[in-house]
This record gives structure tokens, C-alpha cells and sequence, in this order.
């Protein structure tokens, strides 16, 4: 079976440096990038099944991004937003050495694919959006906020798992041992033998702070980056997300990139890419 090779970057926020993990699948000098962002409470892993499945033809580079999984955490955590994330991500560019790059972000990892898809000279060649836009559901995020601080802890493994598989039903329909990757991925056991998962609480500060005026201000901004984007844009959405309504996923088909919009039926926010038919809307999508 291909295994992924593990590395890591330094890089810098006003609080000071700190390390983002990543893993790397195929050939470390295929000059066909293709860079995985996961979401905002999810690790590198979500993408192992995408990654085994495309890294003969792509070099496939999955990052923690700061603040989860084998990623440092902020000194500072006012700065667990996006243009902290998209500055660590353009530094783990520099270090891929390439000249461009196709990038599949779920959830907050499309926001950062966003935020650099919008920038003059950027190298991205394709982006695939998975569940989500410049206009997210203001209780959907809500929903969000509210779990990513709260501080669960379990004393098994197996009880762990099950609140992650709880709070992720809307992933849709998965065996019992995909569930329990999903949660493996996710959880780990602290010093006093409790599980917990695996990344810094604090990321629900910028949550809390978030008011309706800056919320309708963001909604704006990436607006307006999602209209800058050039590139052939693939947007994927559950059928079922609260995240991602219809109306905006409609709207993004007739703006800025056209982006080509596929609607995965029985799937909530956000689409897991493990199974084989998601997997395809994706590769064709990037090899076609």
C-alpha cells in the first residue's frame, strides 16, 4: 500500500513561529502539485483515499493546518483565521518549489483555496471547492462554533468515537470501520489517559468574537476574492448542506469562474472524498 512520507515547515504569524506538519504522497519531484485543505476541525488524513488514488500522477501534499493534528498550536489565537492560514500555505509553497498547483479545499480549506485562487500571479491551475462559498448559513456556523470549543473528553477510545460520529452525521453514509477512521483521525490520548480531539480549543475564539456586522463584512470580502478567480473552478456540494444552500451554489455557476457545480445526493456538509464515486467527480474534474 502507498504510505504518505511526513514533513514539516516553519512559519510565522505576528505571535511568532511555529511548525505546520504535512504529509507528502507520489514522487517528491513530480512538478504536478496537487494541495488538499481540510476542514476547520478535520486533519491531513481526511485525504488519504483522494491522495493513494491520484499520487502516480500528482506529487499530493495534505498539510495540518495550524492548530490541528501534528501542527504546532498559536501562541496567539486571535490569529486561527484566514489570512494567517492562507500566509502559512503560500510558505508551504515556497518550499514545494512549484511553479503551479491544483488544489481541493473542503470547508474552510475552500476559503483559503479562495482567498489564493483571488490573488495577481497566483500558480493555481484548477480548484475544487467542497461544500462551500463566500456565503456561508449563519447558524450553520453557529452549530460549528458552538462544538469546535467545547472541551469533550472521554475515558475510551470507543466513546470518543462515537460523539465524533455523532457530530459529523452529516458527513452521509459510511461503514463502521470508515467511521472509525474518521474519528481515529481526529482523537488522541492526552497524559491522563483521556481521549480528546486532536487539535488547540481555541480556534472557537475568532468564532465567539465574530459579530453580525464583521460576519457580513467577510461575506463581502470573500465575494469579491471568489469574483478575482480565473481558473477552471469545480464546486462540489452535498445535497443536503446546511453550510452551502442551493442559491449560492447557483450563483457561483454564473460568476467569477463559472464554477461547474455537482450535487452529491444523501450528503450533508461536508462530502468525506473517501468513496470511490466522490473520489471520480474529483479526478475527472482535475484530469480531464
Amino acid at each position: 500500500m502507498t504510505i504518505a512520507t511526513h514533513k514539516s515547515v516553519q512559519c510565522i504569524s505576528p505571535a511568532g513561529l511555529h511548525k505546520m506538519a504535512y504529509q507528502e504522497w507520489g514522487d517528491p519531484h513530480n512538478p504536478n502539485v496537487l494541495l488538499c485543505l481540510h476542514g476547520v476541525t478535520r486533519v491531513s488524513d481526511d485525504f488519504d483515499q483522494l491522495a493513494r488514488a491520484l499520487c502516480d500522477t500528482y506529487r499530493v501534499v495534505c498539510p495540518d493546518v495550524v492548530g490541528r493534528g501534528r501542527s504546532d498550536w498559536l501562541r496567539d489565537p486571535q490569529y486561527y483565521v484566514l489570512p494567517q492560514y492562507l500566509n502559512d500555505v503560500v510558505t508551504l509553497l515556497a518550499r514545494l518549489n512549484a511553479e503551479t498547483v491544483d488544489l481541493v479545499g473542503t470547508s474552510m480549506g475552500g476559503l483559503i483555496g479562495i482567498g489564493l485562487a483571488s490573488l495577481p500571479d497566483n500558480p493555481l491551475r484548477k480548484l475544487v471547492l467542497n461544500d462551500v462559498g463566500p456565503t456561508l448559513n449563519a447558524d450553520a456556523m453557529g452549530r460549528i462554533g458552538e462544538y469546535i470549543g467545547a472541551d469533550m473528553r472521554f475515558p475510551t477510545f470507543d466513546e470518543a468515537a462515537a460523539y465524533v460520529r455523532a457530530i459529523s452525521a452529516s458527513f452521509g453514509p459510511h461503514t463502521d470501520a470508515e467511521w472509525r477512521k474518521l474519528a481515529a483521525d481526529v482523537l488522541h490520548q492526552n497524559a491522563g489517559g483521556e481521549w480528546t480531539r486532536h487539535y488547540d480549543l481555541k480556534l472557537a475564539e475568532p468564532f465567539k468574537s465574530t459579530t453580525p456586522e464583521t460576519f457580513k463584512l467577510s461575506e463581502a470580502l470573500l465575494w469579491n476574492a471568489y469574483k478575482a478567480i480565473t481558473c477552471p473552478t469545480l464546486l462540489v456540494r452535498g445535497a443536503q448542506s446546511d453550510l452551502l444552500s442551493p442559491e449560492t451554489a447557483q450563483l457561483m455557476t454564473q460568476c467569477g469562474p463559472k464554477a461547474k457545480l455537482v450535487e452529491l445526493a444523501g450528503v450533508g456538509h461536508a462530502p468525506t472524498l473517501l468513496h470511490t464515486d466522490q473520489i471520480e467527480v474529483v479526478s475527472d474534474f482535475l484530469l480531464g
